[in-house]
């Protein structure tokens, strides 16, 4: 019983997750003249020049960046832009240094993760087969080889990340890694030198404005008027191409934000500050126009009141959603529910996939009448490492298909537009234990029952705070007690009630043989006239006088 304790790990508790803090609207920009593209160029690109170099500064100062250092950053942008611009290029640079800190670190995490893998697997004899919670040791002597070099690989790696978190070196590219790669190999990349460049100078451009709380229209330097007339703020070298007043350049395009177009509408005629963002899609040769607010802090809804309507378990699979409604008592109701997506193809393809499956989900959850929805907190960052499950490349493909980062995205927000809370729970031994305890007994003539489903409700059963296996003991065979007693139901005050089932209670022959206690009651007479027997002691005086 010790080591199976041992084998389960601590399952956290589920919480409801934080709903959305901002939101964020596109819209194209349309008719544009062409003296209109070229402002935007420009514009652009003096800003992406600008952003370059502040990006520059703040990396070489390190650790040793300041509150003053910052101002002093602001003040030499300020005469070449304004003084709003030099603000959002300064505030843009700083969280693309923060993100690059936190990427550092989360290498730095993965690459321990690995070398721990391969040590253990490296200290195990060749040919060693593993077990389902830890991988064996390697096949051959050549593999164990090429492991160990890669192992001396990973730690030169690992102490030059150390050195970098602990220097407060980052490693950025404005305009992204990936393309600045894809220039060292054209022709995987299907792009001429022509089109990369193009690509390449639109991804470097800033024309962005962070919103100003009391000023017109929320924004100065981008504006954007309720009827949508879009103005910029131009920069002191480029003043001289301002058609308007104070400095400013007028689009001929104008926007129309057809989704939450009231709510935007509404802030700007208020003046509460909007964030503008004009980028170029080379693809399409378009223009787009994004415009971002925070929400007021909502209070987060409490899992008693989240969960009073019952709730519908999700198991996130690599095509598809696996659903089940079930009540507050935690009971099953109704047929397991399906909602497939297709994660080949482009980026914005899989997105779509994603955002119409969620959809699908929200409206049947609203039409069951359930007010939450239960989906494990999933997190595969040391699952897919190719240390620990080696040569299972299409389980390793399987894994990384999982839209985890996508979902956690998507899920909440879409899900605070439907008043549906999701509740996140720990997805240790869900579907083990969902397979073990659910599958079976929700099969029946009419309907059919997979895995995937189980775990459905194993999921949803940990969200609603009820234990996932069933302790209680199926009616016994016959009316002795030769079976034992059966077991019950654990209550929700009782720790440890997720361990491995404690062994039945001790029989009444095995207490007995244990304690040393004799038998009290002789053996009832047989009822039968052949089979009869007496209690008592024959003797020879006893015994009847024969004829």
């Amino acid at each position: 019983m010790a080591d199976e304790k041992k084998q389960l790990r601590t399952i956290d508790p589920p919480f409801v997750a934080v709903g959305p803090m901002g939101v964020a609207l596109r819209d194209r920009l349309k008719h544009l003249t062409p003296k209109d593209e070229q402002v935007l160029r420009l514009v652009g690109e003096h800003q992406g020049r600008l952003a370059s170099v502040d990006l520059k500064a703040r990396c070489e100062a390190g650790h040793q960046h300041d509150n003053d250092a910052w101002a002093s950053r602001k003040r030499d942008l300020s005469g070449q832009s304004s003084s709003r611009i030099a603000g959002a290029i300064t505030k843009a640079t700083h969280d693309q240094y923060g993100l690059a800190r936190r990427c550092l670190l989360a290498h730095v995490h993965s690459l321990e993760a690995g070398i721990r893998m391969l040590r253990h697997r490296l200290s195990l004899p060749i040919g060693e087969k593993g077990s389902k919670r830890a991988p064996g040791g390697y096949r051959s002597k050549g593999e164990w080889f090429h492991k160990s070099r890669r192992l001396a690989t990973l730690e030169h790696r690992l102490d030059v990340a150390r050195e970098d978190w602990k220097t407060g070196r980052v490693r950025v590219v404005r305009g992204g890694r990936r393309l600045l790669r894809n220039r060292h190999n054209l022709q995987a990349a299907q792009l001429t030198e022509r089109e990369w460049r193009q690509r390449w100078e639109a991804e470097r451009w800033f024309l962005a404005a962070d919103g100003e709380s009391g000023k017109r229209f929320g924004n100065e330097t981008i504006r954007v008027t309720p009827d949508g007339e879009v103005s910029i703020k131009m920069p002191a070298p480029l003043a001289h191409l301002a058609n308007s007043r104070h400095g400013r350049y007028v689009l001929a395009s104008k926007v129309v934000f057809a989704h939450r177009g009231d709510e935007w509408r509404d802030r700007t005629e208020a003046n509460r500050a909007v964030a503008y963002r004009i980028h170029y899609h080379v693809e399409r040769g378009r223009w787009y126009l994004t415009a971002s607010w925070i929400r007021p802090v909502v209070q987060t809804m409490s899992p008693a009141t989240a969960c009073a309507q019952g709730m519908v378990g999700v198991d996130t699979n690599a095509d598809h959603f696996a659903a089940y409604r079930l009540d507050r008592h935690g009971n099953p109701v109704g047929d397991p529910r399906r909602f497939h997506y297709d994660l080949s193809g482009t980026a914005d393809h899989r997105d779509a996939q994603i955002r119409h499956a969620l959809t699908r989900l929200l409206h049947w959850t609203k039409q069951t009448g359930a007010q939450a929805i239960g989906i494990e907190n999933l997190d595969f960052a040391a699952e897919k490492t190719r240390e620990k499950h080696g040569r299972k490349k299409r389980f390793r493909q399987l894994i990384s298909g999982i839209p985890t980062g996508k979902l956690k995205a998507r899920i909440v927000s879409m899900a605070a537009e439907h008043n549906i809370a999701v509740v996140a729970v720990d997805a240790a031994y869900t579907s083990m234990w969902g397979d073990q305890h659910w599958r079976k007994p929700l099969i029946s003539k009419t309907r059919s029952m997979t895995r995937h489903d189980a775990a459905s409700v194993a999921i949803g059963r940990r969200a609603l705070g009820h234990p996932i296996r069933r302790r209680t003991a199926p009616p016994q065979h016959h009316q002795s007690d030769g079976a034992g007693h059966r077991t019950v139901q654990a209550d929700r005050g009782e720790r440890g009630r997720e361990e491995t089932r404690r062994p039945v209670a001790e029989r009444a022959h095995d207490a007995r043989c244990r304690t040393g206690t004799t038998r009290t009651r002789g053996t009832s007479a047989s009822k039968t006239v052949r089979d009869a027997r007496s209690s008592g002691t024959w003797t020879q005086d006893s015994l009847p006088d024969t004829v």
